[in-house]
């Protein structure tokens, strides 16, 4: 049986680690290197970096974060915000991540993922999907631009096909649970994992331990959180042992 992951996100603007609501109202969380080696240090499986701003302000990734962060870091590392062509992949690798995470830029080129999975590697082809469900409560769209713009993509369909295209993995967000502390949601995550073969990473919402266990009983092969770490609620120690006692496999810390 695979083991399932946790992994903490640090959302990046002008080199500082920043938390938000729905993508807005950021506010500042630490320094990126300092919680990069907290959470290694306690049992982290993977971190995820997004520079939050980057896609907005139209510019690539913040390459001496990414740098400074895996100087510390053991862990695999998957790298997004501002990924627009092959050029920018590529450059993140060579910063050190391990994966690179794209989103915006995949939605309006989609041969960018068939790009990047055939120069680089599947296995460093990540795509995020930002879901925000539909105004009539009918399933999801995928939202773009820091959760700025709604494309009227159908959500599912979009993983369905990133898949395809060569993504290695999905880092499945939804947008009305972001920092909401209301949960992840699991009737999509459920929609998502029944109709794709590469993991996802669940992300979007969580609070306590019980929601890690509804995301992973949902279909997640990882599950991602940022406030339950940053604002210390939780230790990844402790949640790796509420998720084994509830039947998870897990890696040890």
């Amino acid at each position: 049986m695979l083991t399932h992951r946790i992994i903490p996100c640090l959302d990046i603007r002008d080199g500082r680690v920043v938390k938000g609501i729905r993508f807005q109202d950021l506010k500042d969380s630490g320094d990126p290197v300092e919680r990069a080696l907290a959470y290694a240090s306690s049992g982290a499986d993977e971190l995820v970096m997004l520079d939050v701003s980057a896609t907005p302000e139209g510019r690539g990734t913040a390459i001496q974060t990414v740098e400074a962060v895996r100087e510390v870091l053991p862990i695999p590392l998957t790298v997004g915000g501002g990924v627009r062509t092959l050029a920018d992949a590529a450059a993140l690798l060579l910063a050190g991540a391990d994966k690179v995470g794209v989103n915006t830029a995949a939605v309006e080129t989609p041969e960018l993922l068939s790009d990047i999975a055939g120069q680089l590697g599947r296995q460093c082809t990540v795509v995020a999907v930002d879901a925000a469900r539909r105004t009539n409560q009918d399933g999801w769209e995928v939202v773009i631009r820091s959760g700025k713009e709604r494309t009227g993509l159908d959500a599912v369909a979009w993983a369905q096909e990133a898949a395809a295209r060569g993504a290695g993995e999905i880092l499945l967000t939804s947008w009305d649970r972001d920092g909401t502390r209301l949960g992840y949601d699991t009737e999509l995550l459920a929609a998502v994992t029944a109709r794709v073969r590469v993991p996802v990473i669940a992300s979007g919402g969580a609070s306590k331990a019980g929601h890690l266990l509804d995301a992973l009983q949902a279909g997640a092969s990882a599950v991602l959180a940022a406030s339950i770490f940053h604002e210390e609620e939780w230790t990844i120690e402790s949640l790796k042992k509420f998720l084994s006692a509830a039947g998870m496999e897990m890696r040890p810390c």
